[in-house]
């Protein structure tokens, strides 16, 4: 696996956060209200500005934290995005800064793209990212040294 280098440093003046009755959130842009703050939250929405501001990916192309059914269990996708037929291009799979992506942990997450067939697989926990292109018809996938721009893929 090719770990991306990504400085998700430079996005951190995009958050927005507020404090209400207690708790903290940050502000999602893509479902356009505020969310709690975990660990994985904070990740998710760096890896959303990066993607929007740096890869030029459009907004109304993006899921976020959507259901799907897979072996007639539910599960929860983090991030999708569609290409213009709307159909699922890229999945993201978020983990917190303290979850280590190992090949286990990919493999898991990956399971989420047998119900989609994204053409590209993206896992990150703000440290390590990771990215696949996946050749579903030779059955195989290749780690890719940078997140395609969106007019690349």
């Amino acid at each position: 696996m090719k770990n991306i280098e990504i400085n998700f440093a430079e996005y951190q003046s995009e958050l927005k956060f507020k404090q209400e009755k207690g708790k903290r959130f940050i502000f999602c842009s893509i479902r356009n209200k505020y969310m709690v703050i975990t660990p994985e939250e904070i990740v998710r929405q760096l890896i959303l500005i990066y993607l929007i501001i740096d890869r030029k990916y459009p907004k109304n192309k993006i899921a976020v934290e959507k259901q799907l059914i897979i072996n007639n269990r539910k599960k929860r996708f983090d991030i999708l995005i569609m290409n213009n037929e709307i159909k699922p291009l890229v999945l993201i799979e978020c983990k917190g800064p303290k979850v280590a992506i190992t090949q286990m942990t990919f493999n898991q997450a990956a399971q989420y793209n047998l119900a989609l067939n994204a053409q590209l697989f993206i896992i990150t926990n703000g440290h390590s990212t990771y990215c696949c292109s996946i050749d579903y018809k030779n059955q195989q996938y290749d780690f890719l040294e940078e997140i395609p721009y969106l007019d690349k893929i």
